[in-house]
């Protein structure tokens, strides 16, 4: 098993003990080093900020994850944990995730020209047969757009 595997694995024992959930590992090397980020999330609809993940969240994962990464030492190198949330506007992978925030409004760009456009953003109205339906514009004009499309997704802050 490779560092970020044993890391990945760490993480989301910890996570888990946290009523949390592993949302994405990453090590990268940036100007001040190497960065060990880990974005953490609460399953479920997060349709409060009462129900998102937190700064005491990302504390307690933190110290705990980085307790364990001391003793374990799954990596050669001096490197910087960063625990975080997906934040408000957080990208949107998977099925599950469309359904999860069904009703909010969501920008989606297509890996091949979908009627002429390869973005969308509108209301995020349903997930059915592999497909996302968006509701676009003031008309609400439904688009159903493949899922397997998807080059990139993300949830856009509503204010």
């Amino acid at each position: 098993m490779d560092a970020l595997e044993q890391i990945r694995v760490i993480a989301e024992r910890v996570a888990t003990a946290n009523g949390l959930e592993l949302f994405d590992l990453q090590l990268t090397r940036e100007s001040q080093g190497w960065v060990v980020r880990v974005t953490i999330d609460r399953p479920g609809p997060a349709a409060t900020p009462e129900d998102s993940v937190g700064i005491g969240d990302c504390a307690t994962v933190s110290r705990e994850l980085s307790t364990i990464l001391d003793v374990d030492d799954p990596l050669d190198r001096a490197y910087t944990l960063e625990v975080t949330s997906p934040g408000l506007d957080r990208p949107l992978r998977h099925e599950a995730d469309f359904r999860r925030f069904a009703g909010r409004t969501a920008s989606v760009v297509l890996e091949a020209p979908l009627n002429g456009q390869t973005f969308f953003s509108g209301r995020i109205e349903a997930v059915e047969d592999g497909h996302v339906v968006l509701l676009v514009g003031k008309r609400n004009r439904a688009h159903r757009i493949p899922l397997d499309g998807i080059k990139r997704a993300r949830l856009e802050v509503d204010f």
